[in-house]
């Protein structure tokens, strides 16, 4: 009839889990949207070897999209950049920029764009301490930290225009 121990090769008897291996586990909230479902990642040699819902979770209960069960190939995909990629101003290559060259160019340009726009106060006089030459668009792989410190940042940059992917 084929059940039980009549079913069972060898081969079968041997497969394990692929998640025995591994040498521990991490908690962590998927990045790719605002919901927060809860993983399980499973760590062998420093490297992801699996991602899983966590089952302990009261948003997730265990269950992850198609997206968050694909976040392995977030962290470990061959087609993962890991430089900074620039395209000057009329350009048409990109070119490679180390981080800090990048993170100076990012920060230039805020300062200059904030000095440049300053408001000290509106048309009626009332005092306004802003600029609305600059605005913020959060992602939605952001979680609720990030974007808290991001807000944080802002306001205290005087940018007055800050919205998050996850709220439109």
């Amino acid at each position: 009839m084929g059940l039980g121990k009549a079913a069972q090769s060898s081969r079968s008897k041997a497969l394990q889990p692929r998640i025995d291996d591994a040498d521990h586990v991490a908690r962590s909230v998927c990045p790719y949207c605002a919901v927060g479902c809860a993983q399980l990642v499973y760590v062998k040699d420093g490297d992801v070897m699996h991602i899983e819902g966590d089952p302990a979770s009261p948003i997730s209960r265990g269950r992850l999209c198609p997206k968050g069960e694909a976040s392995k190939s977030y962290v470990q995909s061959p087609l993962r950049e890991y430089k900074v990629k620039y395209r000057r101003p009329y350009g048409t290559q990109w070119e490679e920029l180390s981080l800090d060259d990048a993170m100076e160019i990012i920060s230039e340009r805020i300062i200059r764009t904030r000095a440049e726009h300053w408001q000290e106060e509106t048309e009626d006089g009332a005092p306004a301490n802003r600029t609305l030459a600059i605005g913020n668009l959060g992602g939605a792989t952001l979680d609720n930290e990030e974007n808290y410190l991001i807000k944080k940042l802002c306001t205290a940059l005087g940018i007055v225009q800050v919205e998050n992917q996850a709220r439109i």
